[in-house]
């Protein structure tokens, strides 16, 4: 007979005693080999703890109750079911732990969607549902207009923060994940600011372009892509908008600068083009009202450092100078935009303006895994990345949107696209040793949708619209965590059809140790390590 809670019977064959050949039971009848034994509840249940305790030891996870995934394992018992949680200070085992051995080939793992939405259009709980309108926010009705010609919606949350932030004037660190808004986060605000303040007769351009507001991009793809925003938005207001950007004459520049009197309003251009039109003074800053750097990181690079800091010198951002509005008020707004921030950004900024004065506006998913988008990693020897690309690339339909397949240098690009012209798969290739003659129109026709397939270097992961994209392909994998996040948030956009998915394919050991790093920011559910990099005080005041 059971005794109390006794439950189902358990087969304990192995942790009873065998009894010696010959002795009975109590009633002298031999005890039948592997007899099934009925054990207490409490008993079983400190049986089964101590087993868990004992695969944890050894190594092993405990096979997960059912349930949706948050990471799903080609080896079921390294799945992670979204309700299982990780301390901070806890190690989790990793399905990349072995990827260093070459019986790891062929293993993969995928992080599984979380949500459905990308977090840039999720209002926060204290904004009790969808959060406010642009008209709410206090924009004129001018730039309404244009964000209606955008046919733009409901702020996002980046938007929401550095609106009413910049609107003060003050200068900025603007952080926030890829595909959340950010170029219309600081265009709307600043150019509100232009509009509060018409220009005077007496500032009438001299011979040199004189704009009140500056935008220094990475790349003349990005600064065409932010200035069809601009002028979009200051076309109803009836300020000019021009772009500038290298590759040509001399004469070339002069003409990109012309507009009517009194001159463009906001220029947005590339730091190469604007060195030389500082230095042949066919521009001037001295009018400047804000200046923004966007894509941080990327200008920040030895390519671009020496001549950032010759445009800096150039504008008028004596530190803790008062402006026009009074000492609350900087001479020149500077915001530094980005997803992610470089080491050394605070020191170069500090030669020119006073960075103690910014305020920080950040989102919570800064420098975290996009929630909402499948991210899945493959383990793969060198050999094995291109049949593994052209079977995925022939087997998926042209309706399921536009692919963008990252490499880690410009000859790997035009070897990879070699071979897709041999297999009769249609693509256009971007890469940064092109001529500006052959650059010129290749992501604009990547984004009409003439073509679905864009072999590209990181070239293309910095802050261009990809909204056509559903498939992110690295197949070389990333060489920063920073360039993953990029190249991430190259789909699941604020405005794309579908979430999308990433696909990566892990062959280098060095390529190992970050999957590890990834994989173990998705298991605990954090931030990449390694980020934060900007040094800074916690900003004070409004």
């Amino acid at each position: 007979m059971a005794l109390g809670r006794a439950g189902p019977a358990l087969s304990l064959p192995l942790l009873l005693p065998r009894r010696p050949a010959g002795s009975g039971t109590a009633a002298g009848s031999p005890q039948p080999p592997g007899a099934v034994v009925r054990v207490p509840w409490a008993l079983r249940q400190r049986l089964q703890r101590g087993a868990r305790r004992r695969r944890r030891g050894q190594g092993e996870a405990a096979p997960p109750r059912p349930g949706k995934l948050l990471l799903r394992s080609r080896r079921p018992e390294l799945s992670q079911p979204r309700w299982q949680t990780v301390g901070r200070w806890e190690q989790p085992p990793l399905v990349s732990a072995g990827w260093k051995h070459r019986k790891a080939y062929g293993d993969y793992f995928q992080l599984e969607p979380s949500q459905e939405a990308a977090p840039a259009l999720q209002a926060s709980p204290a904004e009790a549902g969808r959060g406010p309108t642009f008209a709410e926010l206090g924009l004129r009705p001018e730039l309404l207009a244009g964000l209606e010609r955008l046919s733009v919606g409901r702020p996002t949350a980046v938007q929401r923060l550095a609106i009413p932030a910049l609107r003060r004037g003050r200068s900025a660190l603007c952080a926030a994940e890829t595909g959340s808004g950010k170029t219309l986060a600081y265009l709307l605000p600043l150019l509100e600011r232009l509009l509060g303040r018409p220009e005077a007769p007496a500032e009438a351009a001299g011979p040199a372009a004189a704009p009140r507001g500056l935008v220094v991009l990475p790349s003349r793809e990005l600064a065409a892509q932010a200035g069809a925003v601009a002028a979009a938005l200051c076309a109803p207001a009836g300020l000019a908008v021009r772009g500038l950007t290298g590759g040509g004459a001399a004469g070339g520049l002069r003409r990109q600068l012309r507009a009517p009197p009194p001159g463009p309003s906001v220029l947005l251009g590339t730091p190469g083009a604007l060195r030389e039109a500082l230095r042949r003074r066919f521009l001037a800053l001295d009018r400047l009202r804000w200046m923004v750097l966007d894509e941080a990181d990327s200008l920040m690079d030895e390519s671009f450092a020496e001549l950032l800091e010759e445009i800096l010198a150039h504008a008028p951002l004596a530190a803790g100078a008062p402006g026009p509005a009074g000492p609350e008020e900087e001479r020149t707004q500077v915001v530094v935009v980005g997803a992610t921030f470089p080491a050394g950004l605070s020191e170069t900024l500090e030669k020119f303006t006073d960075v103690g004065r910014f305020v920080t506006v950040s989102t919570q998913s800064l420098h975290r895994l996009p929630p909402h988008v499948q991210q899945k990693f493959v383990r793969l020897k060198g050999r094995d990345k291109l049949p593994e690309l052209l079977q995925l690339l022939k087997e998926r339909p042209p309706s399921d949107g536009a692919v963008l397949i990252f490499c880690n240098s410009a000859s790997t690009v035009n070897w990879l696209g070699y071979i897709l012209d041999d297999h009769k798969i249609k693509h256009l290739r971007l890469q940064g040793q092109m001529s500006a003659a052959a650059r010129a129109g290749i992501f604009a026709s990547f984004q009409k949708g003439d073509v679905s397939v864009l072999v590209c270097t990181d070239l293309a992961s910095r802050g261009l619209d990809t909204s056509s994209v559903q498939l992110v392909v690295n197949y070389d994998f990333p060489d920063t965590l920073q360039d993953y996040l990029h190249r991430a948030g190259r789909v699941g956009r604020v405005g794309s059809k579908a979430p999308g998915a990433v696909v990566s394919f892990v062959t280098h050991r060095w390529d190992v140790d970050l999957v590890r790093k990834i994989e173990t920011a998705a298991r605990k559910r954090t931030g990449l390590p390694g980020m934060d990099s900007l040094n800074k005080p916690s900003p004070t005041g409004d």
